[in-house]
């Protein structure tokens, strides 16, 4: 039951992550096998889809760590490398892009040039709509690392749609 409630969900977020059908399927299984095998575990602390998006998101870096199909980028510690003042503003609600093919093609480009770690954060907070503190939990982060995370990540999305887009 619990695998035909979630299966689309999970697909989904291990999609947006992997952007791979084949790697997504995979994370898929390995996430209900987990799901399976440690149920017992589960402590209730948190809603069990969240428990869920912990285990693809974990699921997803192991697969991109074995198949090292990620260059591996952090923006942690690069100043100047994204300069806000020179960036095009943050408008575009997802619905507004989701309307657009060609901005929505454009940001699915970019979304893929995210380091995994944003990448991860960015979905669980600005597609899937969870709060700062669920992403956290999922990501094992604190708050405030998530927010820097978001930030950077949306930084780096603005400075890629404003390349792409000439503005």
């Amino acid at each position: 039951k619990l695998v035909k409630k979630y299966e689309q969900t999970v697909y989904n977020f291990a999609f947006k992550i992997c952007r791979n059908k084949e790697r997504a399927e995979h994370t898929m299984q390995e996430t209900f096998l987990s799901m399976i095998k440690s149920l017992n575990q589960f402590s209730g602390k948190s809603k069990l889809s969240t428990w869920l998006y912990t285990i693809v998101s974990n699921h997803c870096l192991m697969l991109a760590r074995s198949q090292k199909k990620y260059d591996y980028t952090t923006l942690e510690n690069e100043e100047g490398l994204i300069d806000d003042k020179n960036v095009a503003d943050w408008k575009f609600s997802p619905e507004k892009i989701a309307e657009n093919s060609e901005l929505k093609k454009v940001l699915d480009e970019a979304i893929e040039k995210l380091p995994h770690e944003y990448r991860v954060v960015f979905m669980l907070r600005d597609v899937e709509g969870l709060s700062t503190q669920e992403t956290g939990d999922i990501v094992n982060l604190s708050v405030p690392a998530v927010k820097s995370r978001l930030h950077r990540a949306r930084a780096f999305l603005r400075n890629e749609l404003n390349n792409t887009l000439g503005k």
